[in-house]
């Protein structure tokens, strides 16, 4: 992730590191993964497949659709920022996301009654408020506390889940789970052969973008702002979906990988 992400330059120790991690994936009983495309980029390690399994990160209990605040709730209001239109991102803004690509497509959107809100913080956002300054369509907001998450998730007309390119595999957004147990539509800008990805567009809970390509970015949320009943058939696929990636099944899956583990 540190080099993927631009943190750290590749070297020799980072060779060296690499040789060791090698090492240390093949003497492993087992290697829990969090979803295919780490699996892929595990075995491309030379790992044995049957050692290899996946493990998501699931999904919580979330409020059901009746429990969830009203569009008019004056918290939802305020995290909207007054756009009729929201592109949310709730998370951390950190080295793993095409936040140029996001910025480059909010800007082409900046006269379209869209706007592009990021609740969270993290190291990428002084960069980010800077880059968006000019921009009167972006907004920041600080992380909101527990209680008001499902005022968050309702606030967003579309949401966000985001990987750069080099990085599938690597990073595997948590977020994603909680987002779809809340049954929000998702707007994955990832490569298409990161897990996220492959989610959203299998489930038709959501669609997909090129990380590299804000005009594709920009088309994707253009065509779902123009389609409020396709947003909502999304929501409740949203919600199905979610129920697949329950947290306790991926916990029993857990216990019994270690269980088998210890027996052989």
């Amino acid at each position: 992730m540190a080099v993927g992400g631009d943190i750290v330059r590749a070297g020799k120790w980072v060779t060296r590191w690499e040789s060791l991690h090698r090492w240390a994936l093949k003497q492993a009983a087992r290697v829990i993964v969090l979803g295919d495309d780490m699996r892929e980029r595990i075995l491309a390690k030379g790992v044995a497949a049957e050692r290899v399994v996946v493990v998501r990160d699931g999904t919580a209990a979330a409020p059901s659709p009746g429990r969830m605040p009203e569009r008019s709730d004056a918290i939802v209001q305020e995290l909207r920022h007054g756009f009729p239109f929201v592109v949310l991102h709730a998370g951390n803004l950190g080295f793993y996301g095409a936040w140029d690509a996001l910025l480059a497509a909010a800007k082409m959107l900046s006269n379209e009654n869209t706007g592009f809100v990021f609740i969270g913080d993290g190291a990428n956002r002084a960069a980010l408020e800077s880059a968006a300054r000019n921009l009167p369509n972006v907004k920041f907001a600080a992380f909101r506390p527990v209680e008001q998450v499902a005022h968050v998730m309702m606030a967003g007309d579309l949401h966000v889940v985001t990987v750069k390119r080099g990085l599938e595999g690597v990073v595997v957004p948590s977020k994603l789970y909680s987002t779809l147990a809340a049954g929000r539509p998702v707007l994955v800008v990832a490569p298409p052969e990161s897990d996220a990805s492959r989610i959203v567009v299998e489930s038709g809970c959501g669609v997909a973008a090129d990380p590299d390509d804000p005009a594709a970015v920009a088309a994707a949320i253009r065509e779902l702002r123009a389609q409020p009943a396709r947003l909502a058939e999304m929501s409740s696929r949203a919600r199905e979906t979610a129920a697949k990636y329950a947290r306790v099944d991926e916990l029993k899956r857990f216990v019994a990988i270690i269980e088998s583990a210890a027996k052989a």
